[in-house]
């Protein structure tokens, strides 16, 4: 029964001094000597050492591995926080007070968290770094990609990541960039391939195959060979270009001589508009599609062969042709030649077939080039010697004007006239200064080209001589007018002292003439009628209409600067070395 109470835990606690009572009880009840007892005592109290030992090394073991896994959390936390750039992490104290297992559930959460954190920032950088693998491949020309970089999980902080940022951004910057410039060379290379007549999908395809317009923009090529081969073949496309629109424009050149020279017709010129339209366009301004297509090159060229072969035989009509343009110009340059022995020098050519129609036309356009330098050489003086003629007329108009005693009645245009004689006047005193200039341009051009400068065939410097000859002549002429007049009048006012009249002013009291007003030119002093002795004598001069053509009519020479009045050429016929008699 007590054995019972002992077991029954509803009966009471079950303790060691409950259960050493049971024992005595039992021992007592068995009858066990005191020896037996205190053996079995000692054993007792042997095990209940040896079973708080156990669970005493149980308890350090256990103490042991809670410390070290505090550690190992403190150290992975350190860690953590290190990789992560963080210097320190909301939540952890400085000291963490509480029992080992108190700390292990602090940093637990904080360890998750952590870690959550360190899974997303090695995301962000492998994404990161797969981008910039990414574009550093196409950079490159390898845009396969190969296995994903690998993470260096000891430093995921900020900055680096930053820095991986930042080298994304220079590398998306360049591929923007790059790609721009590849959009840019396969514009150009289209426009070309348009003004050539090319095709566009078959030249840049040859360069790189996502070059196509059927690829997307972002999968073009935008390596460096890829913009390299493009850069070479916009070079190779613009040099095609610029030798096609030079080939182009001498074909036009062509055409456009021999339109010139067999008269073509408008309707048939019109045919090749679209080449000749860019006979004097740069490279850049032609950007019409198929404008340098090598087809219509080569009806170009077609077209100048044909037009050569009907040149041929036509031959003697072009060179007619180009032998009237350069009489004309040596005709406006006052040139004399002899157009009739060219004609038939050029005939005899044409008809020997000794040289071939090519050449002769070669000759004659260099003929026409070296007389138009030479014409253009003597353009200042032809303008003053123009000049000089203009105002030569002037005096002979202002000669006639003076010796019209009825100038200054009020007759009708009489103040035009007044006008006209005030210019001539200033006109006529610029003529000796004129002919000085005249002379010192003439003989400057006669030394630097080393022949006479001739004017229609007449030297221009013995006209200039001449001419200051006859105004010097004339001058003393009239000076011996003037003192025969002084003569007469003093006669004439002794006579009147003596007979105490004067003569009657019906009768005149000499042999002069009243002098009435007559046209420009139509006496014997500045007619157009008069010449040079010099230049009758040698070739007979011919000047130039307005409308080129050589007139036989019109003085090389001034047609007054030998003008004299009428008295004076009554005495010049008489005999100018005579003196006038007296009364």
């Amino acid at each position: 029964m007590a054995v019972a109470d002992a077991e029954n835990p509803l009966l009471g606690e079950t303790t060691c001094g409950s259960l050493l009572q049971k024992l005595q009880q039992i021992w007592d009840e068995v009858g066990e000597n005191d020896e037996e007892r205190d053996k079995m005592l000692l054993q007792l109290e042997q095990e209940c050492l040896d079973v708080y030992k156990r669970k005493v090394d149980q308890a350090v073991k256990s103490r042991a591995h809670l410390l070290q896994a505090l550690a190992d959390a403190q150290l992975e936390l350190s860690h953590l926080l290190s990789a992560l750039g963080e210097k320190s992490f909301v939540g952890i104290p400085d000291k963490t007070p509480g029992t080992i297992k108190e700390q292990l559930a602090a940093i637990a959460p904080m360890l998750e968290q952590l870690w959550k954190q360190k899974e997303e920032r090695v995301k962000e950088f492998s994404d990161v770094q797969s981008q910039i693998q990414r574009i550093c491949g196409e950079i490159a020309g390898n845009s396969s990609l190969s296995e994903v970089p690998a993470v260096d999980e000891a430093d995921l902080s900020l900055k680096k990541l930053d820095e991986f940022q930042g080298r994304l951004q220079e590398l998306q910057k360049e591929k923007s960039e790059r790609l721009h410039k590849v959009l840019d060379f396969v514009s150009t290379v289209h426009d070309l391939c348009a003004v050539l007549g090319m095709d566009f999908f078959s030249t840049v395809t040859e360069v790189h195959p996502s070059l196509n317009d059927s690829t997307g923009v972002q999968s073009k090529s935008i390596s460096n060979d890829t913009l390299s081969r493009l850069a070479k073949t916009v070079l190779a496309l613009k040099e095609d270009k610029k030798q096609r629109l030079r080939k182009l424009q001498e074909l036009a050149t062509q055409l456009i001589d021999l339109w010139n020279l067999m008269d073509t017709p408008d309707e048939e010129r019109s045919l090749f508009d679209h080449v000749t339209c860019n006979k004097s366009a740069s490279v850049d301004e032609v950007t019409i599609p198929g404008a340098l297509a090598l087809d219509l090159i080569e009806q170009a060229e077609v077209e100048v062969e044909r037009l050569d072969q009907l040149k041929a035989s036509r031959m003697k009509e072009i060179a007619f042709k180009r032998q009237a343009e350069l009489e004309e110009i040596f005709a406006r340059a006052h040139i004399e030649i002899d157009p009739e022995a060219a004609r038939a020098k050029i005939m005899a050519l044409i008809d020997s077939g000794d040289i071939e129609p090519s050449e002769l036309l070669a000759d004659m356009e260099n003929q026409i080039a070296r007389a138009k330098e030479e014409a253009f050489s003597r353009r200042d003086i032809l303008d003053k010697v123009e000049k000089w003629m203009s105002a030569c007329e002037e005096e002979s108009w202002l000669e006639d004007y003076n010796r019209d005693e009825n100038r200054y009645n009020s007759s009708r245009g009489a103040h035009l006239n007044l006008k006209r004689a005030e210019k001539a006047r200033i006109l006529v005193n610029k003529i000796p200064a004129l002919v000085d200039t005249l002379v010192a341009k003439t003989r400057a051009w006669e030394e630097e080209h080393g022949i006479p400068f001739a004017y229609d065939g007449v030297p221009l410097l013995a006209m200039l001589d001449e001419y200051a000859m006859l105004r010097h002549d004339r001058e003393d002429e009239r000076r011996r007018m003037r003192d025969h007049k002084k003569f007469h009048e003093q006669l004439n006012t002794e006579q009147e002292a003596i007979f105490g009249s004067r003569p009657s002013p019906g009768r005149p009291v000499g042999p002069k003439k009243v002098v009435g007003p007559r046209a420009n030119g139509g006496g014997a002093n500045g007619t157009p009628g008069r010449r040079l002795s010099l230049n009758a004598n040698q070739n007979g001069a011919r000047s130039i209409s307005k409308d080129g053509k050589r007139d036989n009519t019109r003085p090389v020479a001034p047609v007054n600067y030998v003008a004299i009045s009428k008295e004076d050429a009554t005495s010049h016929v008489s005999g100018t070395d005579r003196e006038p008699v007296s009364p």
